[in-house]
């Protein structure tokens, strides 16, 4: 199954100060996709004193890996 995806790009973004979901499970998390995944295709990226939602420099983050990952339209 994963084999034909091998080379997909993920971004993952996690937030330092998040409650419900602890930063320890985000970095498992990405350790097993690079296991599973191309790790030179991985990005973790974390947001300080940020809890369980968004803050603009993620969005920011996230905009520019979409803009990198889709093709050039004319």
């Amino acid at each position: 199954m994963i084999s034909n995806n091998k080379d997909i790009s993920v971004l993952q973004c996690h937030g330092e100060a998040d409650p419900l979901v602890p930063l320890i499970f985000g970095r498992l998390t990405v350790e097993k996709l690079k296991v599973m995944l191309n790790p030179s295709n991985i990005t973790f990226k974390t947001y300080s004193r940020m809890p369980h939602c968004a803050c603009p420099e993620e969005m920011m983050d996230i905009k520019q890996f979409i803009k990198k990952q889709l093709p050039k339209i004319n």
